[in-house]
C-alpha cells in the first residue's frame, strides 16, 4: 500500500480447508493438509479485521475460496473496462491473466503479464486450468493424469490447445513425433479421461462467487484511524502504526471534504 499507492483496493481470505464447494466434488481436495489450531485461526480472523481497519475492502466465504472471490473481482472488473493486479506468489492464479489483468509477487517485486506466463509455464494463461488438469497439483491434492508431468502437459497443450481438443485428437496424440512416447501417453490418457476433467474443475478459478462489490465499493479511501488505534492497542502493536501510509481524514481533505 505504501509501495504502490493504489486507488482500489481489496483484499480475500480463505474462510476453511474443508468447507470449499470443492470438497463437495473431490473429498480429497486439500485433505492433506493440516487444519490449523485455534491459535493460529485467531490470527487469521484478525488478519482480516486488521486488513479492513486499514482501509481494504475483504471479502470472504464459506464455499468459494479467496482465488475464486479475486477471480470473480477481476471478471466484474474486466467487464466494467477496468484492469487489476492480483498480488500473489501462487502460480496457479496465472489463469486469471489477461489483456487487462497482471500478477504481481510482491515478495519477489516479479510482474507477471500474458507473454511472461507463458515464457514460465510453457502454456497460455488460457490454458493454466487444463496444465493442472493434465499435470494435477500436489498442493492442493488435484490428481491430474498419472504420469504426466508438467513438461508433458505443457508439451500436449503447445500442440493441440485445451484439454478438450487433447481428447478429441488422441489418435494423433499417439502419432506426434513431438511428444515422447505419444502411443503410451494416449492410452493413459483415455483410461485416466475423468481424472483429468475432475482435476481441471478443481484446478479453474470460478468467476461466478457470490461477489457484488463494483469499482466504488473497492476504492481506497486510506485506514480508519480510530478502528486501527483500538486494534493495534488490543493486540500490543507500538510503531507499527507509524507505516500506515494513508489515513481516511487525510483523503478526504486531499479531495477537499471535511
Amino acid at each position: 500500500m505504501a509501495n504502490e499507492r493504489p486507488t482500489h483496493l481489496g483484499v480475500a481470505f480463505d474462510r476453511s480447508l474443508t468447507t470449499s464447494f470443492r470438497n463437495r466434488i473431490y473429498p480429497a481436495y486439500k485433505a492433506q493438509r493440516v487444519l490449523p489450531p485455534p491459535e493460529l485461526e485467531a490470527q487469521l480472523r484478525a488478519c482480516e479485521e486488521v486488513a479492513a481497519a486499514l482501509g481494504a475492502a475483504t471479502f470472504i466465504d464459506d464455499l468459494y475460496e479467496a482465488d475464486d472471490l479475486i477471480g470473480t473481482l477481476c471478471a466484474r472488473l474486466e467487464r466494467g473496462g477496468h484492469g487489476a493486479v492480483v498480488v500473489t506468489s501462487d502460480k496457479d492464479m496465472a489463469q486469471l491473466v489477461s489483456e487487462r489483468v497482471s500478477l504481481y509477487d510482491f515478495g519477489k517485486g516479479a510482474r507477471q503479464t500474458a507473454a511472461e506466463v507463458e515464457a514460465k509455464l510453457g502454456v497460455r494463461p488460457d490454458q493454466v486450468a487444463d496444465l493442472l488438469g493434465l499435470a494435477g497439483d500436489p498442493v492442493d491434492n488435484i490428481p491430474g493424469v498419472p504420469g504426466v508431468g508438467r513438461k508433458t502437459a505443457a508439451a500436449l497443450l503447445q500442440a493441440f490447445g485445451h484439454l478438450d481438443d487433447v481428447y478429441a485428437r488422441l489418435a494423433e496424440v499417439a502419432r506426434a513425433k513431438a511428444i515422447r512416447g505419444g502411443v503410451a501417453l494416449a492410452e493413459r490418457l483415455a483410461a485416466h479421461r475423468d481424472l483429468a476433467f475432475l482435476s481441471k474443475e478443481l484446478a479453474t478459478v470460478a468467476r461466478d462467487a457470490p461477489v457484488t462489490a463494483d469499482l466504488d465499493d473497492l476504492e481506497y479511501r486510506g485506514a480508519d484511524r480510530e478502528a486501527v488505534d483500538e486494534i493495534f492497542d488490543r493486540m500490543a502493536f507500538g510503531r507499527i502504526r507509524s507505516r500506515v501510509p494513508l489515513w481516511r481524514q487525510e483523503t478526504a481533505e486531499r479531495r477537499g471534504g471535511a
